[in-house]
């Protein structure tokens, strides 16, 4: 691949409603799109998912596009790449920044992908021509409206539903969700909200059997979730904590996780994912993909990877209008009656990136050009 152009375009996006977790609340998310061009005029797309500010990640989208624009993208314009997975070589030097690192990566990989007349499901290992999705709620202001939501996302079709909760908000959401819905797939996502000596509140969570529940304790704790995973039965799943191969690697040794929810954007690119999917199935550990509020691009990549035959559990990847108003990619990605995603088969990332819709939401755009 000869890179002879690469373009960052900036929007602003509103939500199609709050999103509210234990970070706090969106109505609009920064969206920063990356387009690659080869020498003979095809592209390739990407999306960088760092938020307003350093809740999930140290990265926000401003500290992401320094990033790009100041080093990753000259590194990668400097260099000679034939795969898009070479690209990990080329950047191994800077440290950190996997949201930027990701963005750039999923482009050359679309880009590569269209080269070679292949869908971007195949080239990372995909065999599933459908997923299995299932939608995540953020906290709302009354347990009613989050049942209300619940009710709604299930005649949708969704095949799971996951819950945020927050401390004085998990307990009784839960036991309403079981009393009223019976044993639906359920799971709960605290975001690194709770500590050890919310132990109590967890033992309470065990007696509702839910599917898992997700990053309990400190965004960057393995040791902690070792003790809590011994002191409880339903599963730990961990998010925030896994950040690479040596951390699933010391979490499955010291026990801290049974399950893990791999997002590329928190691993640095689609390739170290699909790598972790295939080390998560030899140390027995189950497997989901999670999402970050993508569009329908950075979705796309998240629909090729829970196409791979490791990954066991419903995946956070909902259907476009479950958060946006207008999505820029034709067609939306839609789910079925069974709560199920199709997996497209055309080049690339298989669904058409609406340019203009681009354009008319940009606030900012920067070229490079080699």
């Amino acid at each position: 691949m000869e890179i002879r152009k690469i373009d960052l375009f900036f929007l602003e996006l509103r939500l199609s409603e709050e999103f509210r977790t234990s970070f706090g609340s969106l109505q609009a998310r920064p969206v920063v799109l990356v387009r690659v061009e080869e020498k003979g005029g095809e592209e390739g797309w990407g999306e960088l998912v760092a938020e307003w500010g350093p809740w999930y990640s140290y990265e926000t989208y401003e500290v992401s596009l320094l990033m790009l624009k100041k080093f990753l993208i000259p590194m990668l314009l400097e260099s000679k790449l034939e795969k898009p997975h070479d690209f990990r070589k080329i950047v191994a030097r800077v440290r950190g920044y996997p949201m930027a690192k990701t963005a750039l990566e999923e482009a050359l990989t679309d880009l590569y992908a269209r080269l070679n007349g292949v869908s971007v499901y195949k080239l990372l290992g995909g065999a599933k021509r459908e997923i299995v999705s299932g939608v995540s709620i953020g906290i709302k202001p009354t347990i009613d409206e989050l049942l209300r939501e619940i009710h709604l996302r299930l005649e949708e079709g969704y095949a799971r539903i996951k819950i945020k909760v927050e401390p004085g908000f998990d307990v009784r959401p839960v036991e309403r969700i079981r009393n009223e819905l019976g044993d639906i797939p359920l799971q709960v996502d605290a975001n690194g909200a709770y500590d050890l000596s919310s132990l109590r509140t967890f033992q309470e969570l065990d007696k509702f059997q839910l599917l898992m529940i997700e990053q309990p304790l400190h965004w960057d704790d393995l040791i902690e979730h070792s003790i809590l995973s011994r002191k409880i039965s339903t599963p730990i799943c961990l998010d925030e904590s896994i950040t690479n191969m040596q951390d699933l690697v010391l979490g499955w040794r010291l026990g801290s996780l049974e399950v893990v929810n791999v997002k590329p954007a928190r691993v640095g690119g689609v390739w170290n994912a699909k790598e972790m999917l295939e080390l998560s199935e030899k140390l027995g550990i189950g497997a989901w993909i999670g999402g970050m509020l993508e569009t329908g691009i950075g979705r796309s990549f998240l629909v090729a990877l829970a196409s791979h035959e490791s990954v066991k559990y419903p995946n956070d990847i909902s259907a476009s209008n479950r958060y946006w108003l207008e999505d820029i990619v034709e067609p939306p990605w839609t789910i079925t009656s069974k709560g199920t995603m199709y997996v497209p088969d055309k080049k690339g990332i298989g669904v058409e990136v609406l340019f203009d819709k681009i354009e008319r939401y940009s606030r900012e755009r920067w070229s490079t050009v080699k």
